[in-house]
């Protein structure tokens, strides 16, 4: 059998953690071997008799004297409740300083009241907490950054909407009104040659300012997307498609929200218009699926060799638009090959 006295030492001299012993002067009577070299010393009889408060931190962060008077350390000797502070900083042997976390203890020691010291270089936790705080403010930056492009994507497709309207509602009215008028005015003409050419040629004018204002207002927002949903105004522009386009969807994605709807047709739209003007393409392939997330794939059979790394124009509209709803946009497009464009859309429930 052995006593707890016997075996004391050996576990004071193997812990981790700094043990001191301070008389009720303040003056060091033991420290165990972490809480010599902590402070850079080489033997414990150098510390033993000095005072701790001098030792540990004479001087506060910003240079001024720190009575011992006001060590807080010192504090449980006189009050006789433990005390513990993150926020000092202690002087090594070299002078340098370390941030250091502690604990002191009412001890009854023969002479009178001491406290009982723990304390460690919290230097590596506070790195690890700083780094802790970044990655959480970069985070948090990023979250804010997807939320400010996700409101100016959905301020656009309003605006994208109400110009749509606008055409539709004022401008194209008009011209169909004049339309009429001018079909009218050539019925109740007489048989002026000269006359009716010149308004057959005024018909054919007004009809084809009515055909591309209606293409104008189609391509900044298709009044099909919002009366019938994704699947049959992405099947519209397949249908306008000069390359052959079939597409393949989910019946549930009329289900999705409308400005995920929106979002995923005009990342649709900027795939299958960068298709035409550079892949050299005889066949576009759209899918739409959803199930967790809005899958959006749009396949080639061009000549490939575009790079992620490198996408500007469209391509980098494209990534704008998938990272705003905090989605993923993959560009699998290997030379001679054609291109695929794969974007997930995660989905609020």
């Amino acid at each position: 059998m052995f006593s707890i006295g016997e075996v004391l030492p050996v576990i004071l001299d193997s812990v981790p953690q700094v043990i001191w012993v301070v008389d009720h002067e303040g003056g060091i009577l033991y420290t165990n071997p972490a809480g010599v070299a902590v402070l850079g010393y080489d033997d414990a009889e150098e510390l033993v008799g000095l005072s701790s408060h001098e030792t540990l931190h004479p001087y506060r962060p910003d240079g001024t004297p720190f009575p011992a008077s006001q060590c807080p350390m010192l504090r449980p000797a006189s009050s006789g409740v433990p005390a513990h502070g993150d926020d000092e900083w202690f002087k090594r042997r070299d002078g340098s300083f370390f941030p250091a976390s502690w604990w002191s203890a009412p001890v009854e020691l023969p002479g009178g009241r001491g406290v009982v010291y723990s304390f460690f270089d919290a230097t590596e936790s506070r790195e690890l907490e700083r780094a802790r705080l970044e990655r959480d403010a970069a985070r948090i930056r990023a979250g804010e950054s997807r939320a400010a492009q996700r409101r100016i994507m959905q301020s656009i497709a309003s605006v994208r909407r109400q110009t749509a309207r606008d055409l539709h509602d004022g401008a194209q009215q008009r011209l169909v009104s004049l339309l009429i008028g001018l079909r009218l005015t050539r019925d109740t003409l007489s048989d002026s040659a000269d006359t009716a050419g010149l308004l057959d040629g005024a018909i054919a004018d007004a009809q084809a300012a009515i055909d591309e204002l209606r293409e104008l207002a189609y391509g900044v927002y298709p009044s099909i997307l919002t009366v019938k949903g994704l699947m049959a105004a992405v099947q519209s522009l397949a249908d306008r498609c000069p390359v052959p386009t079939t597409v393949t969807g989910d019946a549930n994605v009329h289900l999705l929200p409308a400005e995920v709807q929106s979002n995923a047709y005009f990342v649709i739209a900027e795939a299958v218009t960068n298709t035409v003007k550079h892949a050299k393409a005889s066949h576009i392939r759209i899918s739409i699926s959803f199930q967790d997330s809005l899958c959006i794939e749009v396949a080639d059979d061009g000549v490939g060799g575009v790079s992620q790394k490198a996408v500007t124009g469209g391509l980098a509209g494209l990534t704008d638009r998938v990272s705003a709803f905090e989605g993923v946009l993959v560009i699998d497009s290997p030379a001679g090959r054609g291109t695929l464009v794969r974007a997930e859309i995660p989905v609020p429930r």
